[in-house]
């Protein structure tokens, strides 16, 4: 008998580098883009609520979630698909339309699902260089080849917190082949006022081959309950809605997501505390003599690089921080070493990172 060495995975799955998250041990919580101000009450409210239905299985169709989305952004209902965050969404995409042989195309700094995505089908990842932390659309058309099946563009991109305007995303899908999907990551959408950006909703209104990604983890601050969504062409949610799983969105998310995306006062109030306390800490650790990278976001990328000896060490200082329970984003994973990404908390927690900061680079 042949001595087996035990189940072997498909060819390339041991070659991921699997996804590591934000610590979240810490008095001072930074390293995961999470709401400020935490969730909205009416949403807290409805969760709660929903304890005394935890024995019922949720509509499987999300149509309520989907009809209060669809109000809210002005959207056809028939045209979203709800997920397990917005992280599902972009892996059915990838399951659904790529695989061996396929490849998968994204910016330099864009957001890891995408090539962890590709790689657990089988396809292949590709990267276009970005121009000044900023995704290129010329860079991403050059590198569009026979094999692309999909091009995600993070707009606004984490972590760098750029963006590209309307008119430069019409120009990267005008370049692109018609049986290539451009997927639309506009995880951060809610935070923009830039009269030149769209999160992407008419595109996919006008062409079969835009998919716009949403989510509700980041000003919605309901990342623990795992609520996605995309808006795509009927043809394309017809997959979607054959690969899902039947019941991958929860009755609490559900409840709390319409209550969530329902409040506006308390989606204003958020996006407000958000530019008032990002102005303040971009300005503030400029002052400090780092160099902060213009964002959109509800996070800043701050670079030690140019600092004295002993003080352009990023991890140095994220270890300074998490000393003093603030914990901040590592970029290594993301080809940014010399880069801290910091989320915009509270006015308390901008303080404190400041003043942490300050004893950092003093010694």
């Amino acid at each position: 008998m042949t001595e087996s060495n035990g189940p072997q995975p498909r060819p390339g799955i041991l070659d991921i580098a699997a996804y590591v998250g934000g610590e979240h041990q810490g008095h001072i919580r930074l390293a995961s883009n999470e709401g400020a101000l935490g969730p909205s009450p009416r949403a807290m409210d409805a969760y709660a609520a929903a304890a005394s239905t935890l024995h019922r299985y949720p509509d499987g169709a999300s149509a309520a979630l989907r009809g209060a989305i669809a109000k809210r952004f002005n959207l056809d209902a028939d045209r979203i698909v709800c997920g397990a965050g917005s992280d599902e969404i972009i892996s059915l995409l990838i399951r659904s339309y790529a695989g061996p042989g396929d490849e998968v195309l994204y910016s330099q700094y864009g957001f890891l699902m995408y090539p962890i995505g590709a790689k657990s089908v089988g396809a292949t990842p590709v990267t276009a260089p970005e121009d000044g932390l900023t995704a290129s659309v010329d860079q991403l058309l050059a590198r569009v080849t026979p094999r692309t099946r999909l091009v995600f563009l993070a707009n606004p991109n984490n972590p760098t917190g750029t963006y590209l305007p309307a008119s430069e995303v019409a120009r990267l899908h005008a370049g692109l082949p018609s049986d290539v999907i451009l997927v639309i990551d506009a995880a951060y959408a809610e935070y923009m006022n830039k009269d030149d950006y769209t999160a992407g909703e008419e595109l996919v209104e006008k062409f079969p081959n835009v998919v716009m990604t949403r989510t509700f983890s980041k000003i919605f601050a309901l990342g623990s309950l795992r609520i996605g969504w995309c808006y795509g062409p009927a043809a394309i949610v017809d997959v979607l809605n054959r690969v899902r799983g039947p019941f991958n969105v929860s009755n609490a998310a559900h409840v709390a997501g319409i209550a969530a995306v329902e409040d506006a006062e308390f989606l204003d109030r958020s996006r407000r505390h958000n530019e008032q306390w990002r102005d303040w800490f971009s300005s503030a650790v400029r002052d400090l003599g780092l160099t902060v990278h213009p964002s959109v976001t509800n996070f800043v990328l701050v670079d030690f690089k140019g600092q004295p000896a002993g003080k352009d060490d990023a991890e140095a200082a994220r270890q300074f921080l998490k000393a003093r329970g603030i914990l901040v984003r590592q970029m290594p994973s993301y080809g940014l070493p010399s880069c801290l990404r910091i989320t915009i908390g509270t006015e308390e927690d901008m303080r404190a990172v400041v003043d942490a900061l300050k004893g950092f680079l003093a010694g």
